[in-house]
C-alpha cells in the first residue's frame, strides 16, 4: 500500500509559519531598538545662534 503524498501544506501549518516569522521579526526589531539606545551619540555643548535675517537693505 502506497501513502498519498500531500504536496499542499495545510492552512493551519501555513498560519503557524507566518505567525512564527512575524514574531521573530518583532523580536529582532525590539532587539535592534534596544541596541541603538545603548549607543551614546555626542550632543553639542553650546547652543548655536544662527542669524537668518536678510542682510540686503532696500531703499
Amino acid at each position: 500500500m502506497q501513502l498519498k503524498y500531500n504536496r499542499q501544506p495545510s492552512l493551519g501549518s501555513s498560519i503557524i509559519k507566518t505567525l512564527f516569522k512575524l514574531l521573530l521579526l518583532i523580536i529582532v526589531f525590539i532587539f535592534a531598538i534596544f541596541l541603538i539606545e545603548k549607543i551614546s551619540f555626542p550632543s553639542p555643548e553650546k547652543k548655536y545662534q544662527i542669524d537668518v535675517t536678510n542682510e540686503i537693505k532696500k531703499l
